[in-house]
């Protein structure tokens, strides 16, 4: 059964392959997923050794005898899972299910000591895409998958649509589609100065060509402004999370996003799924965002965003965070 667990563990906590370096741990584990890995890694070594981790006893209240009795159950659940869990919510959903008979304090100190979420703060989406397009739409676009470096807080993303996409192929400027057309033979024939001033022409008017899975696109850019959330802003209290989170739920995956209009930045305002997901439901639900009330007036952001409220979680752990609408406004008047 070694190898078994072993392919899986290989699985879960496989080193990454590309994207961006930054986002990922020295043998290639994505932080995020850190204590995924771990939990992986001393499964494994109990298979082997029949030994728990060291410092575990610090975090929960049982035994090293029940600690070992725990990690049986585990290995056993961990054998049976197909997939095993790959993020920090699917491995403590694991852990807790797993683990359900046993004391609350000992399951959220297992929980705590691999840095994976606790049971109150692991969030259920209830709401699904839609089937059809709700009244107010103005498009709809299907995204290539999103670059880490595309997320610059946690309510903007900018994503790129392909041109062969039947909205997109009939309105590419012409000497858009003639400049990429000419950098792809610039760089057959390894002129690079040539192709990289065709890039910028081709990135000046809106568009750019991406690189994926060994295939060039030409691609269409839209910037994202998340409808009905306002996140904190980077350098406010809890800013860096909430860009963790959004980051957590899209890089790497095609979206949905649903444009109803644009506002004074030039941005499309729309409404964002994720493998059927809805995107801001996660950030209000977790407490990293706030709704926008002044520009969205729908009940259910609001029911969402109070549950977090009740729940202190994210930025709600602060008796009186400050908004973040309120925190621009005293920026530009210089406060």
């Amino acid at each position: 059964m070694g190898n078994a667990l072993r392919f899986l563990y290989s699985y879960c906590c496989k080193p990454a392959t590309g994207g961006d370096a930054g986002s990922h741990g020295p043998q290639g584990v994505s932080t995020a997923n850190v204590g995924v890995s771990a939990l992986a890694h001393d499964i494994f070594q109990f298979e082997i050794t029949s030994q728990v981790p060291e410092g575990l006893s610090k975090h929960v209240v049982s035994s090293r005898k029940a600690q070992a009795n725990w990690y049986r159950k585990l290995l056993e659940a961990w054998r049976e899972a197909k997939p095993p869990p790959k993020t920090p919510e699917e491995a403590s959903r694991f852990v807790i299910q797993t683990l359900k008979r046993h004391q609350k304090a000992d399951v959220e100190g297992l929980l705590a000591f691999y840095g994976l979420p606790l049971p109150h703060a692991l969030v259920q989406p209830s709401a699904s895409a839609p089937t059809s397009l709700p009244q107010g739409v103005k498009f709809e676009l299907q995204t290539l998958p999103v670059d880490v470096k595309a997320i610059p807080d946690g309510d903007t993303i900018t994503v790129y649509v392909s041109t062969t996409d039947p909205r997109e192929s009939a309105n590419v400027p012409r000497d858009v589609q003639l400049a990429a057309i000419q950098r792809s033979e610039a760089r057959a024939e390894k002129n690079y100065t040539e192709a990289d001033a065709l890039h910028k022409k081709i990135t000046d008017a809106g568009y750019r060509v991406l690189n994926l899975q060994n295939q060039e696109i030409l691609a269409r850019k839209y910037r994202i402004r998340l409808r009905g959330i306002d996140a904190p802003e980077s350098s406010m209290p809890y800013g860096k999370e909430a860009k963790e989170e959004l980051v957590k739920l899209v890089q790497g995956k095609c979206l949905r996003v649903l444009v109803y209009g644009e506002d004074r930045y030039g941005r499309c305002v729309g409404d964002i799924y994720c493998n059927g997901k809805f995107v801001q439901e996660i950030m209000l639900k977790k407490g990293l965002a706030w709704h926008y009330s002044a520009y969205d007036q729908r009940i259910e952001l609001a029911t969402w965003e109070k549950e977090a409220r009740a729940k202190r979680v994210g930025l709600w752990a602060s008796s009186n965070p400050e908004k973040p609408w309120e925190w621009r406004k005293d920026k530009r008047e210089g406060r």
